[in-house]
């Protein structure tokens, strides 16, 4: 993807600008990620009072990068539901048999 095509958008992190430049398809999870940082900033600046805001960006870069992401079923593919589904039914169909 060339320069022209990236969409440039100012984030706030921590009190701070950047302008950085993006897919447009990625403007929607750039905006939310950028959300949920400013989020928990303001969480740890409540539960730690008298930190900086780099202790504060660095408790939030911790936290991300421990993070268990569980899927979601938006990850899946519908042949994956499907397959999912039926993998459910035949366990509880076994423990009903049982």
């Amino acid at each position: 993807m060339s320069q022209d095509q990236l969409l440039p958008i100012n984030i706030v992190i921590g009190d701070r600008s950047y302008r950085i430049r993006i897919t447009p398809e990625d403007e929607e999870s750039v905006r939310m990620i950028t959300k949920k940082i400013n989020d928990k900033i303001l969480e740890f600046k409540t539960n730690f009072a008298g930190k900086d805001m780099q202790d504060y960006i660095a408790m939030v870069l911790i936290w991300l990068a421990t993070e268990e992401e569980q899927p979601t079923p938006s990850d899946f593919s519908p042949d994956e539901m499907k397959s999912k589904i039926k993998q459910l039914q035949k366990i509880i169909q076994d423990a009903l048999e049982a």
